[in-house]
């Protein structure tokens, strides 16, 4: 069996996996140790969960050199404050008897506060691309001595429309560097974008595209709307004591607030939840409680879905079904991580079920459908969202207005004009007047000479 030590690691790098239990490497890390240290750009696709941040670091900390100048050397782009956080904290530790300094930085925060982190200097970048290219634009920072570009969680970046920054920070960039890439799967904008800007990157390929975590058992039941899933919810929770860490996914802001409110009246502080408009300290709190079980349960959209490693989640809701087939990958891949088994259920209504069938030839995967409990009360209240728009039952009743009747009545003669387009259409323009008085006085004038 290889294991870490087969990497010829530098002895403080090998003691920081050592010291956190880390020995043996993913088939990720395998196949990208070697292929990363030959210089060439690469392109990791890989399903979530599968150990992708240690496959970039590792190899990338290996080749690291200490420059005089302060500037970074490397820089590591990932979509999210979350993960930059993720990120800076694993770096730090695998960096702790190293010389190598570390800064994460992201939007958010006071960027002037941010710009004081580099007055000692900075070997390691990692940052969101909008944060990275305002610091750089302010000259608070310089890429031009980048030797080595990560960007992970690629796609994600991309459908966040991170596009526009990307590419500005490719031109700032020095163009002789290594560009490692790596993301959950391989979109048309992905592709568009290693052919325009990257040097034919080696692609290292552990799965494909779109495909389950084997180790997840995706289950599903058949639920009547938004608030017959909470009363399915508050069941499953009181019934089955193995959901003892669970990570429920709504759609959007206002859903995982509204679902958030009914559950913390339910299971005072048992829940917490996270989502673009919690500040980013409430949000790392709200992370820490629920990786400590400080609480049961974390409801949040899809701010979570990438990238995030908490380790030990039991089961995964999709409370309500993604509208983008792969976000149901990502969602799921929070659990059933580092060889553990892990459960996905999922409550789907009539509407969403066409969303289900788009996920299920994604990836040629049918879901189990559970037998709906006898004992949950359907609630027939409606949400919002699933009222439907009001429409007129028969148009062709409506009244005719060239015939009159209803509200329409025939005008009256006075009010049958045609309109010209205006008083100066209407009428010939005024010829000048002439004054006849002068006109006399002009004559006799004439005369007299």
């Amino acid at each position: 069996m290889i294991t870490f030590e087969d990497f010829d690691l530098p002895k403080n790098l090998f003691s920081a996996l050592e010291q956190n239990g880390i020995s043996v490497p993913t088939p990720i890390q395998l196949k990208s140790f070697k292929t990363i240290l030959s210089g060439r750009d690469v392109m990791g696709i890989a399903q979530t969960g599968t150990g992708k941040t240690l496959a970039y670091l590792l190899p990338v900390l290996k080749m690291w050199k200490y420059a005089k100048t302060g500037n970074p050397t490397v820089l590591i782009l990932v979509p999210t404050r979350e993960l930059v956080v993720q990120v800076s904290n694993i770096l730090e530790g695998l960096t702790a008897n190293l010389s190598a300094r570390v800064i994460g930085v992201f939007g958010g925060k006071n960027i002037n506060t941010q710009k004081l982190l580099f007055d000692k200097g900075c070997d390691i970048l990692v940052g969101t691309p909008g944060r990275v290219l305002d610091l750089a634009i302010d000259n608070a920072i310089s890429l031009k001595e980048v030797r080595q570009l990560v960007i992970d969680e690629f796609d994600e970046m991309l459908n966040l429309g991170f596009r526009h920054q990307l590419t500005h920070i490719f031109e700032i960039l020095r163009p002789k560097r290594q560009n490692i890439l790596f993301s959950a799967t391989m979109t048309e904008a992905v592709d568009t974008m290693l052919e325009e800007y990257f040097n034919g990157p080696e692609e290292i390929s552990l799965a494909k595209s779109g495909t389950p975590l084997e180790k997840i058992n995706q289950l599903a039941y058949r639920v009547e709307n938004f608030n017959t899933k909470i009363n399915l919810l508050k069941y499953l929770l009181e019934n089955d004591q193995s959901m003892s860490k669970v990570l429920v996914f709504a759609n959007n802001k206002k859903h995982a607030d509204y679902l958030f409110n009914t559950l913390d009246e339910l299971y005072p502080e048992q829940f917490d939840v996270i989502h673009s408009n919690k500040s980013q300290n409430y949000r790392l709190k709200a992370m820490h409680k629920f990786e400590t079980e400080e609480v049961r349960g974390l409801i949040t959209t899809d701010v979570m879905a990438r990238g995030l490693d908490i380790s030990n989640i039991t089961h995964v809701f999709n409370f309500e079904i993604p509208e983008v087939p792969e976000q149901y990958v990502h969602r799921i891949g929070r659990t059933g991580r580092a060889d553990k088994a892990g459960i996905a259920i999922s409550f789907v209504t009539k509407k969403e079920e066409v969303c289900l069938l788009e996920i299920e030839v994604l990836m040629n995967k049918e879901l189990e459908f559970l037998p709906f409990p006898n004992d949950v009360r359907i609630n027939p209240k409606k949400i919002e969202a699933e009222k439907e728009v009001v429409k007129m039952k028969n148009p062709a009743s409506a009244p005719n207005i060239s015939e009159g009747g209803g509200a329409f009545h025939e005008k009256k003669d006075k009010n049958k004009k045609i309109n010209l387009g205006g008083p100066t259409k209407r009428k010939p323009p005024k010829t000048k007047s002439v004054n006849r008085n002068q006109q006399k006085k002009k004559a006799k004038a004439r005369k007299k000479k």
